[in-house]
């Protein structure tokens, strides 16, 4: 039935909507990296239960295929948020997701602990939740918990994993990209102690890609199954991006996830070869051909060969905590579209792929775009596919592994164990090299153009 609807999608130069769905704006964490931190003073506000259940209604009407309810802190109300999760599910809605900050898995050495994170965990679990979430954005703990305002956060995560597995709930491990990613190893990077940029980026891709490897193990160390990553999101306002004024406050201007293109272009070729070290050992969600299209975008050539745009506006949406209206995204916030149920998204015309928007990296919409993109243009440009295949030649083998790996890990399916025999051939490829699988290797040197591979 789901493929059905896929293809037919598809047929129409559309592919299946997602909906995030901004529940609060109110946080007790305190992430320097993020706007709605306790500490920051700024209207707070819930969305009404009613309202969110008639977005969701608009949802299901239109054809939306996943919500993400988000915050803020989503588990901030997590019996109200498990009665929209089943309001969800009962519409029709197969995908829906959620997570949070970790904040219930602290005070360990209460004795009630383990009886907290049962009740958290079968809550959820009575209720069609797919995938859960929980931030950790450091190999360093005490960073980590410096960070999030949570002390002894991490142990509490560790402890609590073994619990949400019990009940069916495998979580994910949620890394918003950020300097202390490494904790020394990436914190105490600086341009200063490098002779030329040169160097300094070298050294930069060595140890981002260092840090994003034992990130991953840590995870695993941890028991988590599942890792995603949240590209950093820090906006500069210049002419590339001037029309971007956000409404979901989840991106901050501190040094702390602000990048430079150079640097960015090295950070997703860092990303790109641990995951394609740990992607066996772990399932990770972030697709190796979204990298490559970031990669390019941030390559001081990579404009003649743009990543696919954006769907966000056409196929995905933002529900703003504030107002309850609908935005293309959490960051296009002059463009609002109104209550979902006034809206009329089957009638947004796609703009033409030279048009369509490329000015933030959110993940949530930038990946599914640029997984769907091949597909949507098989369809509705094949030459232009053609085209880009002969000025990238790596690609179709990089975008046919992800499908494989997808597959491998049950769509990431966060109700259901790993399966790690189905993994292990991908450690096959970890251990003969990239180029032994179909895959180019990721590019390492500054002076390495995406061009060079």
């Amino acid at each position: 039935m789901l493929f059905a609807q896929l293809i037919r999608s598809i047929l129409h130069n559309r592919i299946p909507g997602q909906l995030v769905v901004q529940i609060t704006n109110r946080c007790n964490a305190r992430c320097p990296q993020c706007g709605m931190r306790i500490t920051n003073s700024f209207p707070r506000a819930n969305l009404d239960a009613d309202t969110v259940k008639k977005t969701i209604d608009a949802a299901a009407c239109r054809g939306i295929q996943a919500i993400s309810f988000t915050g803020g802190e989503p588990l901030l109300n997590i019996r109200e948020l498990a009665g929209l999760m089943r309001y969800a599910g009962a519409a029709g809605i197969p995908f829906i997701r959620t997570g949070t900050n970790g904040f219930s898995f602290t005070r360990t050495q209460q004795d009630d602990f383990d009886d907290r994170v049962i009740n958290i965990a079968e809550q959820l679990a009575d209720t069609p939740l797919r995938n859960f979430w929980i931030s950790l954005d450091s190999i360093d703990d005490a960073l980590h918990e410096k960070m999030r305002g949570f002390p002894g956060v991490v142990a509490g995560i560790a402890r609590a994993l073994p619990i949400f597995h019990q009940v069916g709930i495998f979580p994910a491990v949620n890394l918003g990209i950020n300097r202390n990613l490494g904790g020394a190893l990436t914190r105490d990077l600086q341009r200063a102690d490098f002779a030329s940029e040169e160097t300094y980026l070298d050294a930069f891709f060595r140890r981002y890609r260092q840090a994003f490897g034992r990130f991953y193990q840590r995870a695993i160390d941890l028991g988590f199954t599942i890792a995603n990553a949240c590209y950093p999101m820090s906006i500069d306002v210049d002419a590339h991006n001037e029309g971007l004024d956000a409404v979901y406050a989840a991106t901050a201007t501190d040094d702390l996830v602000r990048f430079r293109a150079s640097e960015k272009k090295m950070l997703f070729a860092a990303l790109y070869a641990a995951i394609e070290k740990y992607r066996s050992k772990i399932r990770i969600f972030t697709p190796l051909c979204s990298l490559r299209a970031l990669q390019r975008q941030y390559d001081d050539n990579g404009m003649r060969r743009r990543p696919y745009g954006c769907r966000g506006g056409v196929d995905f949406f933002f529900v703003d905590a504030a107002d309850g209206h609908v935005y293309p995204c959490g960051y296009r916030g002059k463009e609002d579209m109104g209550y979902l149920w006034q809206t009329d998204i089957h009638r947004i015309t796609p703009g033409s792929e030279a048009d369509a928007c490329r000015r933030c990296d959110w993940e949530c919409f930038r990946d599914p775009s640029e997984m769907f993109g091949p597909l949507l243009e098989a369809t509705a440009n094949p030459v232009n596919l053609l085209r880009r295949i002969a000025h990238e030649p790596h690609m179709p083998a990089i975008w046919t592994a992800d499908l494989r790996y997808y597959r491998a890990c049950d769509f990431f399916d966060g109700r259901r164990a790993p399966d790690r025999r189905r993994l292990a051939s991908f450690a096959r490829c970890a251990a003969n090299g990239l180029q032994q699988c179909h895959l180019p290797a990721a590019p390492f040197r500054f002076n390495q153009t995406l061009s060079d591979f």
